[in-house]
This record gives C-alpha cells, sequence and structure tokens, in this order.
C-alpha cells in the first residue's frame, strides 16, 4: 500500500494535479535532424570505395586452356589480344577513384557537420564511383571505340560535377568548419574545374585516336596522384 502510494504521489507531482506530457515543446522537423553523422557517412564511402576498386580486378579474365600449349601461346593469350588492355583500364579507374577517393576526404576534414541534402549529394557521388567497374570493363572490351571511351569520360565529369556540387553547398550552408583555412574553397573549386577541363582534352582526342585519349588521362591521373614539386605541375 505505501508504494503505490507513493507512485501515486509522483504521478500527481507537487500541487497534486495529475502529471500529463509537455505539449508546449515542438520537435523539430525530421529533415533537419536526419543525415548529420558526417562519420557513418565518410565510413560508408570509404567501403564503397574499396568495394567498386575490388571489383576492377574481375576484369581480367584467365585465357581459355584449349589453344595454349606452349609458352608462346600463353604470352600471345595475355598480349594485347588478351589481358593488356585490361591492365592499362585497370590501372587507369584505380587512379581515377583514389584520387577521387583524396578528394572526398579532404571536402570531409573540412566539414565540421553535414545534414540531409548534404548527405545526398554525397551518396549520389557514391553511387557515380559504384558504376565506375561498369564503365571500366565497357573501356576494356570496346578500347578502340570512341563511344566506349566518352562514356568512361561521362563517368569521371559526373564525380567531379558533384565533387563541385557538394563543397559549394556545404560552403554556403555554414557546414564548414571555422578553421578552415583561407581560400579553401577556391584552391578546391580551382583544382576539380582544371581537372576536369584536362579529362575533357583528353577525351576529345579519341577524333584522332583513343589511344592517346587513354594516354592524356593516364598522364593526367599520375599527376595528382604523385603530385610532382615543379612549378607547373603543382599548381593544377
Amino acid at each position: 500500500m505505501e508504494v503505490r502510494a507513493q507512485i501515486r504521489a509522483l504521478v500527481r507531482g507537487r500541487h497534486g494535479t495529475p502529471w500529463r506530457p509537455r505539449t508546449d515543446a515542438v520537435p523539430p522537423p525530421y529533415n533537419e535532424l536526419a543525415g548529420q553523422d558526417l562519420g557513418r557517412l565518410a565510413a560508408l564511402s570509404d567501403g564503397l570505395f574499396a568495394i567498386a576498386m575490388t571489383l576492377l580486378v574481375f576484369q581480367f579474365r584467365v585465357p581459355a586452356v584449349a589453344g595454349i600449349h606452349t609458352d608462346r601461346d600463353l604470352w600471345h593469350a595475355l598480349s594485347v589480344v588478351g589481358v593488356a588492355p585490361r591492365i592499362i583500364t585497370y590501372l587507369l579507374s584505380f587512379l581515377t577513384l583514389g584520387n577521387f577517393w583524396i578528394g572526398q576526404q579532404t571536402h570531409f576534414n573540412h566539414v565540421a557537420r553535414a545534414d540531409r541534402t548534404l548527405a545526398w549529394l554525397h551518396l549520389t557521388f557514391l553511387a557515380a564511383v559504384a558504376t565506375m567497374p561498369f564503365s571500366t570493363a565497357l573501356l576494356a572490351d570496346f578500347i578502340t571505340v570512341r563511344l566506349a571511351l566518352v562514356l568512361y569520360w561521362a563517368n569521371i565529369l559526373i564525380l567531379g560535377v558533384l565533387l563541385v556540387v557538394g563543397w559549394r553547398y556545404a560552403s554556403r550552408r555554414g557546414l564548414v568548419r571555422d578553421d578552415a583555412p583561407a581560400g579553401l574553397a577556391r584552391a578546391i573549386g580551382q583544382r576539380i574545374v582544371v581537372a576536369q577541363v584536362l579529362y575533357a582534352c583528353g577525351a576529345a582526342l579519341c577524333v584522332i585516336n583513343t589511344s592517346w585519349s587513354i594516354g592524356v588521362i593516364v598522364v593526367v591521373q599520375l599527376n595528382y596522384a604523385i603530385a610532382p614539386r615543379l612549378p607547373v605541375l603543382s599548381r593544377l
């Protein structure tokens, strides 16, 4: 009986009035609460990039056993008509994904928090990342076809555009960290725009020969991956 009396007293409160839930506090809209965990977004990004990089290997095919009896036969199967074109496209796409992963991580390092819109912008970016193994395999199978190279370049273009849009949105919405270096937005924007211009110039060379296009894009990727300390290249 004493326990029941204490419970009634707690429920009624000090003034003897029954307890009722507060209705004056208006909860914030769901869209203002969703997608704020930047760590979860970065973890998802790391995992998807790792999967996409791994899937690039699946474009390699072991030569058929039939018809291969000597070292020369195996070497011929692994030469220009076999694995060689796929090695080129594999290295090209691995560099592409590596550069864009570093670019996205640079954004995350200077963003204090996320919101729902920024989360979906980066999810859209990751959707484009997930298509890279397909565009790579397409280019490997049709390495001399211009349309295959244009579609591959379009994949790179979409990745660059989404990175720019995501960074500009974060800057306008005040999501960038207060201690971010001065001129950071300009440096990021310039880096992406210049890279996309170079990629476009490389893709345009497919009018002459797709090999030229691939060669130029590989050189651009290597420049951003190695980052040589040369006066001209370091400013790209």
